[in-house]
């Protein structure tokens, strides 16, 4: 089988897992309901926080209140878009430690297309959902001098921020295939990069930046694009074309990410039960 048709077999296979859970989850609606109000409650308290922040100051690093809503929606969009799509992914080292992925890898579909949809949470729309109408306050009162390459540069960052931040759900799915208790570790830098975010990069030491640029490159996700939207200076004095590379980067991402996964499942060895 090529590549396209295991691509295909594999959305496919997540179609099809990711429905059924989405059907369980609809049958209780009102629960439902419920659960993702209460989300947007919970994760709305972050943004609550920087409110907090700029009741005392008028500015965080050089940024207003509406350029951080703007940093603060593309990253938790981009965050929740993946955490939605594939963060099922983070209880892989719970399937290792307890010998069900072995139920996984006899089952005729792709084992990452298993993992992602499993036990897939629709309630995590919520953190979408409050992304957006941050990101959507930002965009009424900022600022900006819009012209067609800044409008259709904000979608572009959406997508890609999403898909930088799936491959590294990925990547630390694939290290708890050696490392079972990693998890935590994975959090520190989905959940911490998007908390990372949210802030402007000038209130961050240099060292800092440059880890989440060239390391780990989650700046690309929010902060090299919102510097040209937003007419700000790049991070690290990056060139202004650095900010039309989210696409790039998310592709090299995906191919470490995909590097990652495959060493990681050849390093596993079965429980045996």
């Amino acid at each position: 089988m090529g590549e396209s048709g295991r691509l295909a077999e594999g959305l496919r296979a997540y179609r099809l897992i990711a429905g059924m859970w989405i059907r369980s989850t609809l049958t209780y609606r009102v629960s439902f309901v419920l659960t993702v109000v209460g989300g947007l409650l919970v994760t709305g308290l972050d943004f609550v926080a920087i409110l907090l922040m700029f009741s005392q100051v008028d500015s965080l690093g050089g940024y207003t209140l509406p350029e951080i809503a703007f940093l603060y929606g593309l990253s938790a969009m981009s965050f929740g878009l993946a955490d939605l799509a594939i963060g099922s992914a983070g209880r892989l080292g719970t399937r290792v430690r307890d010998g069900t992925l072995d139920t996984l890898l006899v089952r005729p579909a792709p084992l990452l297309a298993q993992v992602a949809a499993d036990r897939f949470a629709l309630r995590r729309v919520s953190r979408i959902m409050q992304g957006a109408l941050v990101l959507g306050y930002a965009l009424v009162t900022m600022d900006v001098a819009w012209t067609p390459v800044k409008a259709l540069l904000v979608p572009v960052t959406l997508v890609c921020g999403g898909v930088i931040f799936s491959a590294v759900l990925v990547a630390g799915a694939a290290f708890q295939f050696v490392a079972q208790d990693a998890s935590e570790v994975q959090s520190a830098f989905t959940y911490g990069g998007q908390t990372l975010l949210q802030y402007p990069p000038t209130v961050f030491g240099k060292e800092l930046v440059r880890g989440v640029t060239f390391v780990f490159p989650l700046a690309f996700v929010n902060w090299v694009p919102a510097a040209h939207v937003l007419g700000r200076p790049y991070p690290l004095g990056l060139p202004e074309w650095a900010a039309f590379t989210p696409p790039l980067v998310a592709a090299v991402c995906c191919a470490a990410a995909g590097l990652a996964w495959r060493t990681g499942l050849r390093s596993y060895r079965s429980t045996g039960s």
